[in-house]
């Protein structure tokens, strides 16, 4: 059957920068919804919307660059070993 899987290929490890980030795509437009549910004016709602995108925009650039920052030094650990490990 060609649809079946390697032995050796484990399943994949779950990405969870795009978890995180999928999350907190909802909340931005999750929180807006439900402050104009209780009341918040359209205004208010949509600059909520608006700086929850803008720090969402942040966090999703810093988590994709210390990703790749790490994949080049391979992973957590480099050359020397710390007390802590």
């Amino acid at each position: 059957m060609s649809g079946r899987r390697s032995t050796s290929d484990p399943h994949p490890a779950p990405d969870a920068t795009s978890d995180v980030i999928r999350w907190a795509a909802f909340s931005c437009v999750l929180v807006p919804v439900v402050l104009v549910w209780y009341g918040t004016s359209l205004a208010g709602a949509a600059g909520t919307a608006f700086g929850l995108a803008a720090v969402t925009a942040a966090c999703r650039v810093l988590l994709r660059r210390s990703e790749r920052c790490a994949a080049q030094r391979g992973g957590r650990h480099t050359k020397e070993r710390t007390p802590v490990d």
